[in-house]
């Protein structure tokens, strides 16, 4: 059992509705980035290419800062790396909006970003939730800040196209980096950091990590979380480009993710709660397998405002459903302590997978002038990511004092 961490003295519910806030706004400040590809890139006459690569990077750079932020609030405090994640998000979003050239946008959007949001995520967040939670409650506490990330999504996609319609991209950047700002007083309802646990070694990262990735489940759950990270940030950066050559209007792209996040806050609660139910490795395999069908689906049908927000809805259903699910594998396999670094590896791969939806459907555009390529491989990974969750098994990873998630 862990022992209480600082955090916890405050009423769970407040920890809670702070950390859906943080989750919400720097969430979904990042969600709304595709609304940016077009006014920049036409603006500043840079191809699209060069705006993906950035996103990419960013995305990348996300991932490879997950697990060293994870850490550093396992053992130093949540509260810590989220406000210190926070100043550089903001920093990076402000040098975006005056970046000059395509190396200052990489510096600006890609590393400072990747940097601020690995460390101001929700994936630090539910760190400091699986602390704070009865392990019994894990699973659907996790489902409640996903869904908070996607009512950010909901929130600022249409208020992105806002602020862009009326104060320019460029002010809109400085605008989305002073939200971010505003969270980081509510950090210090999340101050705490892990506690040993007893019965357990207290393992460095290294050695922690080699012994998670020797669980065989562990290593199956990672991969898949790869597939995820390609669907979710080409759709994110993508999707309102790939709408408007169908003809359609850059709000039909806006609303479309809008609707996404909308759709998502039923869809995370409910897996946040079917995780507490049903066998989590089979839920992750049929939101896959789901994924291909209905992008599948999509891809037949003629493109109108109704089959972008038909799409848009059931995409939304299960967009973030992964993350509680798997972040509650994860918690199953070695317990809270170290919740937040390998949680953190896990979203590494997201991650990676990220950078390559980016930066391919940007690549394949430039030289095809179509997503096409990119919207059928994204529909082979998602078959391929449902049949490697089947071999998952819920239980507790040798050589870590795991409590039941």
């Amino acid at each position: 059992m862990a022992a209480a961490s600082p955090a916890r003295r405050l009423p769970l519910a407040v920890i809670v509705i702070a950390g859906c806030v943080i989750a919400a706004v720097t969430f979904g400040a990042r969600a709304s980035l595709g609304l940016f590809t077009l006014p920049m890139t036409l603006d500043m006459g840079w191809s699209r290419e060069s705006y993906g690569l950035a996103m990419a990077i960013q995305n990348l750079v996300w991932g490879f800062a997950q697990p060293v932020a994870g850490g550093l609030a396992d053992r130093f405090g949540t509260a810590r790396v989220l406000a210190v994640g926070a100043v550089i998000y903001a920093a990076g979003l402000a040098g975006m909006a005056f970046a000059p050239d395509e190396g200052m946008l990489i510096l600006t959007a890609g590393l400072m970003m990747g940097v601020g949001i690995g460390t101001a995520s929700f994936a630090i967040v539910m760190a400091a939730f699986g602390r704070a939670v009865p392990p019994e409650k894990r699973s659907f506490i996790f489902g409640i800040a996903t869904a908070a990330s996607s009512l950010g999504q909901f929130v600022f996609a249409p208020l992105g196209q806002a602020f862009i319609q009326s104060f320019g991209w460029q002010m809109a950047l400085v605008y989305l980096a002073a939200l971010i700002v505003l969270v980081i007083p509510l950090t210090i309802a999340l101050t705490g950091k892990s506690e040993t646990m007893e019965g357990g070694a207290d393992m460095r990262f290294m050695q922690a990590l080699s012994r998670a990735w020797g669980h065989g489940s562990y290593r199956l759950l990672v991969i898949g979380f790869f597939v995820c990270g390609f669907h979710l940030a080409f759709v994110t950066v993508h999707m309102p480009a790939y709408l408007i050559q169908c003809g359609l209007s850059p709000e039909v792209g806006s609303w479309s993710i809008a609707i996404i996040g909308l759709f998502n806050l039923v869809g995370s609660l409910l897996a946040g709660w079917l995780g507490g139910k049903l066998p989590r490795q089979y839920l992750l395999a049929t939101i896959y397998f789901s994924r291909a069908v209905i992008t599948a689906i999509f891809l037949i049908v003629p493109i109108s405002e109704v089959t972008a927000y038909t799409y848009a809805a059931a995409l939304g259903m299960i967009w973030l459903a992964t993350v509680p699910l798997t972040a509650g594998l994860v918690a199953l396999f070695f317990g809270a302590r170290y919740l937040g670094m390998l949680y953190g590896v896990a979203f590494l791969s997201h991650q990676v997978g990220g950078f390559l939806g980016v930066w391919l459907g940007g690549l394949v555009y430039d030289a095809t002038g179509s997503y096409a390529l990119i919207w059928y491989l994204g529909i082979l990974l998602g078959l391929f990511s449902a049949a490697i969750h089947l071999p998952i098994r819920e239980q507790s990873a040798p050589h870590f004092a795991a409590a039941p998630a």
